[in-house]
């Protein structure tokens, strides 16, 4: 019998000596590169890597949760209250004999833990982040609520990551984790949009016509949805409720069953009642997401076009389309190939790189009204 308790907090202070010394790497890297620059400079760099390595995770995490890893350690922070899966070398095999294919073996503890040590090296690069822009505040000219945020984001992050783990990989939570992870990196992107605005020389940001700029808005709100249907479809494994496409079991309007399918407080596989999710709920929770996906892409071909008018902006219309190609071709040999793990993460690495140039071009921008309304007041307050 399993007596291993969900919370261990026995290795948290080696695991957090294992974040320092991951995360000593790239601030070596920044600091001999940059040692000459100013702090600005520096924390943009900083954050740039941050960013990158952010990505990673958030692709890495996918890879956990579609190999089924996530409970490769049943308890948190460590695994079976050690550092590492050597330590526990005698509890998994146990778990594993008598599970050969269940949620503990060796790889996939050892996939589950090495997504945590990413995880805690990135949460201690934003720690640094925010210290020194703490520290340096009077020199910056970005305002250091952007790293504080981003830190507390990242606290909370990891509070979502344990809660995956020990409410058993309960969809809502798993869900919200992967959001905040979205989250994570549009916080990074716009500190870094942030910076380089604030740079000598910089143009400021981009004029765009009031409507456009709203449309930005709108489109970028539909990605957040439609990423969170994503994340729903995936958490309760319903990417093979339909195999075809473009009907979905040879229907166009096949039978669904959204009351269940959108219960959102209940056990993986489970109804709100207690009784099994019936297969129609998975249809729901599929079906619900590419027709949401129709609207997307249409906001998307729309948006990307009124960008193009602005020379400055075409270089993120060219990535809107091309994310969008990206999307739905992955999306698509997820339906007719039977879910493979590359096409898997890939889309939602698709959704990550979406989520980063459209924060870039909605930090990047203002409305014109907007931007004209500082050179009026000044002009208003000279002839007083």
């Amino acid at each position: 019998m399993d007596t291993q308790p969900l919370y261990d907090l026995a290795p948290i202070a080696r695991l957090m000596l294992l974040g320092v010394l991951i995360a000593l790497g790239p601030l070596a890297w920044v600091w001999l590169r940059n040692r000459h620059a100013p702090p600005a400079q520096r924390l943009r760099v900083l954050t740039l890597v941050t960013l990158f390595l952010t990505f990673d995770l958030v692709l890495f995490g996918a890879f956990t949760r579609l190999t089924d890893s996530g409970l490769g350690c049943p308890d948190w922070p460590g695994c079976y209250g050690s550092v590492s899966p050597v330590g526990a070398k005698a509890s998994i095999a146990a778990a594993q004999e008598a599970m050969p294919t269940g949620p503990v073996t060796f790889s996939k503890a050892w996939i589950e833990m090495v997504h945590r040590y990413l995880a805690t090296g990135v949460g201690v690069l934003i720690l640094v982040l925010a210290a020194v822009s703490f520290v340096e505040r009077r020199r910056l000219s970005v305002s250091y609520w952007w790293p504080a945020l981003t830190l507390v984001w990242v606290c909370l992050q990891g509070a979502f990551g344990a809660l995956t783990v020990t409410m058993k990989l309960f969809p809502a939570i798993v869900t919200l984790h992967l959001l905040g992870g979205m989250a994570l990196l549009a916080l990074l992107r716009g500190q870094s949009v942030a910076y380089e605005l604030s740079e000598p020389g910089s143009p400021g940001p981009i004029g765009l016509a009031a409507g456009t700029r709203r449309l930005l808005i709108a489109v970028f709100g539909l990605v957040w949805v439609q990423i969170a249907l994503g994340g729903w479809v995936s958490t309760n494994y319903a990417v093979l409720a339909c195999s075809d496409f473009p009907t979905c079991q040879g229907s166009w309007w096949p039978a669904m069953d959204f009351r269940h399918g959108f219960a959102l407080w209940r056990e993986l596989g489970m109804a709100h009642t207690g009784d099994a999710l019936p297969f129609q709920a998975l249809t729901a929770i599929h079906y619900v997401h590419r027709l949401s996906a129709v609207v997307v892409f249409a906001g998307m071909a729309w948006l990307a076009w009124a960008l193009w008018q602005v020379p400055a902006m075409r270089r993120s219309a060219c990535w809107l389309v091309g994310l969008a190609l990206w999307q739905f071709f992955t999306g698509l040999t997820n339906v007719v190939l039977d879910w493979p793990l590359l096409a898997a993460v890939s889309h939602t690495g698709g959704a990550a790189a979406l989520v980063i140039v459209m924060t870039g071009a909605l930090i990047g921008s203002r409305s014109l009204a907007r931007a004209s309304l500082p050179a009026s007041l000044s002009l208003s307050r000279s002839n007083r």
